[in-house]
């Protein structure tokens, strides 16, 4: 029995080689790789970003509902999975796509039109795997187990593809090239990862298919549940600085940390190193936090890590340039250990926020949740990155002009701008993420009420809903 569950827990856990791995390529190499090798400036860089969240509007939630819909062999989630896996390559390959048009117009059309298919293809297979994750235990602890595996995938996937990906590339003496490279290697172990998900995990929770017909208001119809716009926000922040903390990550390193060997032309290891020992700690924390999780719950450990996070977080603006690099990866263990505990816990509350849904709307949304929960980790996704473009545009950010010189340096002012974003983002966004996580109701006690009330009469089941 022991080795049929670990055997579930790293099949379920498999598909988040994907989502750890690519939310840490695109966040990290992306927005380099689009103003330093495409030649797209940061205002255009922030615009894409915003349209694509548009399109994501309407997607995400669809998705969400046409699974709830779905009825196969493999069930409802898993049979996306499967279908979606071999477009992972395709869609990676055309987001590293150099494209050298001379137009800035047709580049930014280009680079928009594959960026839309990306997010597309992910959509199809983040939103099943998020609703897999709350059919694949109904119990409290053992959800918390199975997610803390995927989540160690998840980190595990994250060192790699912060430092593999940026060595593949420096390997080729064109650097266009090494992007379409990495992109066909990391999308060919992607497409895999999420294939054996779909083939092999095993949901222990099956469900009839939703019956609710496609609107706007069937759509929207979790957001009436306060327990999932709590969970919404709390995951949101977290999502938010993460994505705009990696997004100026090698630009704070390169042109800052490492600001003489970049100006000479030398390329430097400082940053893989620093954000692999600070993805490692991160995995390190994982039985910490679920300690923490099983003995104080869910949103103490989300405020433990968050305040360990805003912390550490303040010492990036006392930090000189050209430092010893030794300073920097101290500060990256500290940070991963913050950031361990928010990162796990929103994984954790979800098929909990899921159980008070079903009592509530008398189905299981896990679709449609999984759909707004995907869209809020894009939108944070975008709306981070889209705003420190925009902010470090305004600053003096350059842009590489195609065919043009790299760029060694950044004015002092652009430089300035991203030390202070990358101080004060955990303070501002995690400050809400821990005041919301005050208001959040559901624990262990208050998860076994729901699972008992959706059996009980509708008075019980009215209490309980009043007290989340």
């Amino acid at each position: 029995m022991t080795k049929i569950k670990l055997r579930q827990k790293l099949a379920f856990a498999s598909a988040d080689i994907f989502g750890g791995g690519s939310f840490n390529i695109v966040n990290f190499l992306y927005t380099p790789f689009l103003a330093l090798t495409v030649g797209i400036t940061p205002y255009w860089i922030g615009v894409i970003m915003i349209v694509a969240r548009f399109w994501d509007a309407f997607s995400d939630p669809l998705m969400g509902h046409i699974s709830d819909r779905t009825k196969s062999r493999f069930g409802k989630r898993r049979i996306y999975l499967i279908i979606a896996a071999p477009f992972i390559l395709v869609s990676l390959y055309f987001l590293f796509f150099p494209y050298g048009m001379s137009s800035m117009t047709l580049r930014v059309i280009a680079v928009l039109a594959s960026y839309l298919v990306f997010t597309t293809v992910q959509t199809s297979v983040m939103i099943p795997f998020y609703s897999l994750s709350s059919e694949i235990s109904s119990d409290y602890q053992m959800r918390a187990s199975y997610n803390s595996v995927r989540l160690g995938f998840s980190i595990f996937s994250s060192i790699i593809c912060v430092a593999v990906p940026g060595i593949i590339v420096s390997q080729f003496a064109d650097e266009a090239v090494g992007y379409q490279v990495m992109s066909l290697i990391f999308g060919t172990i992607f497409g895999l990862s999420v294939l054996m998900t779909g083939l092999f995990a095993r949901e222990e929770i099956q469900t009839p298919i939703v019956s609710t017909k496609l609107s706007f208001k069937s759509l929207a119809r979790p957001l009436v549940l306060r327990s999932f716009r709590q969970y919404l926000f709390m995951f949101m922040m977290l999502q938010m600085s993460m994505a705009i903390m990696s997004g100026l990550f090698f630009f704070y390193i390169d042109f800052y940390i490492a600001k003489n060997q970049t100006f000479a032309g030398e390329s430097t290891v400082i940053g893989m190193i620093g954000a692999a020992l600070m993805f490692s700690m991160q995995i390190v924390a994982l039985p910490i936090y679920l300690k923490i999780i099983e003995k104080k719950g869910k949103t103490f450990a989300y405020r433990t890590g968050a305040f360990m996070w805003i912390i550490t977080a303040l010492f990036i603006l006392i930090i000189p340039a050209n430092s010893n690099p030794f300073f920097i990866y101290l500060l990256a263990m500290a940070m991963g250990l913050g950031i361990s505990g928010p990162g796990l816990v929103p994984h954790t509350m979800y098929g909990d926020v899921v159980d008070a849904g079903q009592l509530k709307f008398k189905d299981r949304l896990d679709g449609q949740m999984s759909g707004f929960t995907n869209f809020i980790n894009k939108i944070a996704q975008a709306l981070g990155i889209a705003l420190v473009m925009f902010i470090i545009g305004l600053a003096g950010f350059v842009a590489k002009e195609p065919g043009g010189p790299d760029i060694t340096s950044q004015p002092d002012s652009a430089m300035l701008a991203i030390r202070l974003i990358m101080s004060f983002t955990p303070l501002v966004f995690l400050s809400i993420g821990i005041a919301i996580s005050f208001r959040y109701k559901i624990s262990a006690a208050k998860q076994k009420e729901i699972k008992d009330a959706i059996l009980g009469t509708p008075e019980e089941q009215e209490a309980v809903l009043s007290s989340l």
